[in-house]
């Protein structure tokens, strides 16, 4: 999926959340306005790609302690200039898990989630923002998961439970969708 790809994709995407149907306008617009979207020293922000990891039963989800930022979230990170997202995702997942490409699904080539976000200044990088494409991967949940250095921990995480991990609105909405997969009346 290239740049004209995903905004294809973007053009077709379609969500029952107000809030994430105006991310993916703005996302799409970022997209337009800046050839260069994949390439993190873009500012004021740039494309980035994560995975929403379930297992096949789709009753829980991977979940890593990010330790530069000091909170759970899902695999994800930098295009560092490659322009499909696809690929980032699987790379990203494989990377941040430790798990071999050959144990990670790409469920669709379909868009799951589009969040854009505030990162805040670090001594690396101003303030800028992430316009993030999320897919939906699975991993069978039997196979151990040897983590990398970026996280503290990676950890299977019962979906009921992801929102005591973290609450912020996106990881809701990621929820949410997981529950309308798996036949779940809303709570």
């Amino acid at each position: 999926m290239h740049r004209q790809q995903l905004l294809t994709a973007l053009a077709h995407y379609r969500t029952f959340f107000l809030e994430e149907e105006a991310m993916v306008e703005r996302t799409r617009r970022f997209i337009l306005e800046h050839e260069d979207c994949f390439d993190r020293k873009l500012w004021p922000g740039h494309v980035t790609a994560s995975a929403w990891v379930v297992n096949p039963a789709r009753d829980r989800v991977l979940m890593l302690h990010h330790k530069k930022l000091d909170m759970w979230l899902q695999p994800g990170g930098h295009a560092d200039g490659d322009p499909d997202v696809l690929n980032v995702v699987l790379k990203e997942t494989s990377e941040e898990t430790g798990l071999a490409p050959e144990h990670i699904r790409l469920v669709s080539d379909r868009i799951f989630d589009v969040d854009v976000h505030v990162v805040h200044e670090s001594a690396h990088d101003p303030r800028h923002l992430h316009f993030d494409i999320r897919f939906l991967v699975e991993v069978d949940d039997r196979i151990p998961i040897p983590g990398n250095d970026e996280s503290h921990e990676v950890l299977w995480v019962p979906l009921n439970r992801v929102l005591s991990f973290n609450n912020l609105r996106s990881i809701y909405r990621m929820v949410q969708k997981t529950r309308r997969l798996r036949g779940c009346r809303q709570p």
